[in-house]
């Protein structure tokens, strides 16, 4: 990646707190976080010039110092904007986790399938299209690189506001590949007439996780929360998605929590609200563990 000198440089987002503090519940071994990002030095990956933001200086070390400090086993990293469709980044993590991590990737429409062979083969289980931030390939491309990405087993991740696709479950029983949601689909919790739980792209989110086609990430509250930490105004949406279909959802923390406008929350904090979200235990481990190890074949 070429760096455009003349281009001012975006913000330099604010980093995690340093001590993840342990939860009040104790992790089940497997437990996996199933969405986090991690950087690489710019000296040797370089950043995209069109990236939204400028990382904090974390990276791997300190991403699995959160999950040993926590009680995360293994883990999910996503490649970020910051870093374009070089996943050079989340290959290496992967290769120096000792079996820890899987991968989702950015990518061009236009990858050759020997390079799909190749994330493949590094641990990559699929790709992800940012439609909020319009990052990495967009709906209609996305729908063509699943045809594609079918044959390893992969699913295309979306960042989507789920309320602009009221008819969400009969695009995903069309889709060529499943599809993983993230954020809960980024729900609205404002009140009135097409909000909250019974709004209609919220409602076919729910179909769609029940046809077996689709799952989603019970993750990142703070990014439509109206409130403070714990975000209560999102517990509605992830008891509904977890009493609906618990076998499709999984559990991320969003690390190292870029682009927050609030207060940044404990990250220990946040795998505690998964308690009040999920209060059964039995299915708050396969939250943790057995969906995650199906979805990304640890």
């Amino acid at each position: 990646m070429t760096h455009n000198p003349d281009k001012p440089e975006p913000p330099i987002c604010a980093a995690p707190l340093a001590h993840a503090r342990k939860p009040s519940f104790a992790l089940p071994p497997g437990a996996t976080d199933s969405h986090a990002h991690v950087f690489g030095e710019r000296a040797q990956y370089g950043y995209a010039d069109d990236r939204q933001y400028t990382p904090p200086p974390v990276f791997l070390k300190d991403y699995l110092a959160m999950h040993d400090a926590v009680g995360f086993a293994r883990g999910v990293v996503v490649q970020s904007g910051v870093h374009g469709t070089d996943n050079r980044v989340i290959v290496d993590a992967i290769a120096q986790s000792a079996g820890r991590l899987r991968g989702i990737a950015l990518l061009r429409e236009d990858v050759s399938d020997s390079e799909l062979n190749v994330l493949n083969a590094a641990g990559v289980r699929g790709f992800r299209a940012n439609l909020v931030a319009k990052v990495g390939v967009q709906f209609d491309a996305a729908r063509r690189l699943a045809a594609r990405v079918a044959r390893l087993g992969w699913h295309a991740q979306f960042l989507l506001d789920i309320e602009n696709f009221p008819d969400f479950d009969r695009i995903a029983a069309a889709f060529p590949c499943a599809m993983v949601i993230d954020h809960m689909g980024r729900p609205d919790p404002g009140m009135g007439a097409g909000k909250g739980v019974n709004a209609p792209g919220f409602r076919a989110l729910i179909r769609a996780l029940q046809s077996g086609r689709v799952w989603t990430k019970l993750s990142a509250p703070y990014r439509t929360s109206r409130a403070a930490i714990p975000y209560d105004d999102l517990t509605p949406f992830a008891r509904a998605l977890a009493a609906a279909a618990p076998q499709r959802l999984v559990f991320g923390t969003d690390w190292p929590h870029v682009m927050m406008e609030g207060a940044m929350p404990n990250t220990g904090t946040l795998v505690e609200q998964l308690a009040v979200w999920v209060p059964d235990e039995a299915t708050r481990h396969n939250i943790l563990v057995e969906n995650p190890r199906q979805l990304y074949e640890f």
